[in-house]
């Protein structure tokens, strides 16, 4: 077992000891995970250019991220490492090296 899954699977238990299955459906965890990203977002939101952000609350967040993201993976069935691998491949080819470096535009959509 990888430690992804390892970590679903904790998270699967955590969430059934408090019987919150009920609550995990799709779309709660997706929009409990916006909420999340946009705390994180929040630990950088009007900071200056050479200001740090608060390691710790920001690790917190991300923490917060991954695990609504691996719990919503986990309950739509998704192997996140597999869509993500398959996400890397397309962009790939999307986004030749060779015509893409250095540039920031947006490439056409994928066929």
């Amino acid at each position: 077992m990888t430690e992804l899954e390892q970590l679903a699977a904790r998270y699967r238990d955590f969430t059934a000891a408090r019987d919150w299955d009920q609550f995990h459906t799709p779309k709660n965890l997706a929009m409990a995970l916006s909420g999340e990203v946009g705390e994180l977002v929040a630990e950088y939101q009007w900071l200056k250019p050479d200001e740090p952000a608060d390691h710790n609350r920001v690790r917190a967040e991300l923490a917060d991220v991954m695990l609504y993201l691996v719990r919503l993976a986990d309950v739509l069935g998704v192997d996140l490492v597999e869509a993500a691998h398959a996400k890397l491949d397309q962009s790939e080819i999307r986004y030749d090296a060779d015509l893409y470096r250095g540039s920031a535009r947006k490439a056409p959509p994928l066929p």
